[in-house]
């Protein structure tokens, strides 16, 4: 295999590409879920309080995080022992497949309890997938890029999921603003569930001819085991992770919902600011990766993490208001905040470890916050608002969760400028 370095611009196109056309169909499908949670919540856990079915089906979307630790460690050692490219094939299809069966699940009113059962099953083969693919992934293209540009190139698999919640962000924006409730709650939502097998088979026919990263004499037997060793630094991974999950499924998935049912502002407006945030993210993320290339990952994540203590509270109190330009204001303020700390994030997590256990020990990580944290988030936020009897409530969780990643970064090593550990 030729030096990364010396591909054309063409294959380092080809390269992103794979990387990330994963990333763009397994954050569609679950941000889709997300978006479509309380009409969800009607059809598959129905109760005579409105608040209960949403907790409810946003528990099944924190179930299907609950499984990516165990996808995670599945990949992880797929990526490890067998390669990154087979590991990147297979998370694919076993996204598409349940996407697809939720598409064309029967409700509760048609089978009962038994559709609450099926979709929480599905949402855990979805959560299996998602702990290999965004993981898997960062390594591969951490361990693609030019000298000097790993935090820009390992950026684009944030890039890659961000653009799959934004298409879900404009698609349901679109199915919401020409379908009335009872259309929806009748057909409607089963179309972005149904599309999401089209995401699939690009994704898949691109990845065929994706160039390994790791060669055979790299590899280990038992990565998960050798990983053991390297236990502090994936506590570390765990740790920093926290805000960004805790904070990108509050602001860009939960707060939907939030504006809908707390602020009584219409699906389809939320919905388009919502896009709009994103796309702000989409621009912001590779300019403050690039800056990470520059001057380091750990001076971004701190400044980030600040910012986030102080800011969180007074944004979304800009948000809970009937006003489209200060909801706007409050949900662009932090998306900015957001996109300064995620930035780095890719990159930093795989210049900790060697190359025969990276997919394993990014991966274990990673997904364990996101699992206890970031797929709970959306319940987590209806629960604090039901206790504490504010609509603000959950800004502190944000708060607590940037406080914890702020001591994190802070004690962390930077290696930006060093090769990645062999």
């Amino acid at each position: 295999m030729k030096p990364i370095n010396q591909h054309t611009r063409k294959s380092r196109t080809m390269t992103i590409l794979a990387g990330i056309m994963g990333n763009v169909l397994e954050w569609y499908d679950f941000a889709i879920y997300g978006f479509f949670a309380p009409i969800l919540g009607k059809l598959f856990f129905p109760s005579e309080d409105p608040t209960t079915s949403l907790i409810a089906s946003f528990g099944a979307f924190a179930a299907g995080f609950m499984m990516r630790p165990i996808g995670g460690a599945i990949f992880g050692h797929i990526g490890d022992r067998i390669g990154r490219k087979r590991a990147l094939n297979i998370s694919v299809l076993l996204m598409a497949i349940p996407t697809f069966i939720i598409g064309i699940l029967p409700t509760h009113a048609q089978i009962g309890m038994g559709a609450a059962v099926i979709l929480v099953l599905l949402r855990m083969l979805q959560g299996l997938s998602v702990g290999g693919e965004f993981t898997s992934s960062i390594v591969y293209l951490a361990e693609s890029a030019p000298k000097g540009k790993r935090g820009l190139f390992a950026s684009t698999s944030l890039l890659g999921a961000t653009g799959g919640i934004l298409l879900g962000s404009l698609l349901g924006s679109m199915i919401t603003g020409m379908l009335d409730e009872q259309q929806l709650l009748s057909w409607g939502w089963r179309i972005p569930f149904l599309l999401g097998i089209l995401l699939a088979g690009v994704g898949f026919l691109i990845r065929r001819h994706m160039p390994e990263t790791i060669s055979e004499g790299e590899k280990v037997d038992n990565p998960l085991k050798v990983m053991r060793k390297s236990w502090r630094e994936v506590l570390t991974v765990s740790g920093l992770n926290l805000l960004s999950a805790v904070a990108f499924y509050a602001i860009f998935v939960f707060v939907v919902s939030w504006l809908v049912d707390y602020v009584h502002e219409s699906r389809t407006m939320a919905l388009r600011l919502n896009s709009i945030s994103l796309v702000m993210f989409l621009i912001a993320v590779p300019f403050f990766a690039y800056l990470s290339d520059r001057f380091g990952r750990k001076p971004l994540l701190i400044t980030a993490a600040i910012a986030m203590v102080i800011f969180a509270y007074p944004l979304i109190w800009l948000m809970h208001h009937q006003s489209e330009t200060m909801i706007l204001a409050g949900e662009l303020g932090m998306a900015l905040i957001i996109s300064i700390y995620i930035a780095p994030i890719p990159a930093t997590l795989t210049e900790m470890f060697p190359r025969n256990i990276r997919v394993s020990a990014v991966s274990v990580g990673y997904n364990l916050t996101y699992a206890i944290f970031g797929g709970t988030t959306p319940m987590v936020a209806v629960w604090l608002i039901q206790k504490q009897h504010n609509d603000l409530a959950f800004a502190w969780y944000i708060v607590a969760a940037a406080a914890v990643s702020l001591l994190v970064a802070w004690r962390m090593k930077d290696n930006f400028e060093k090769p990645l550990p062999k």
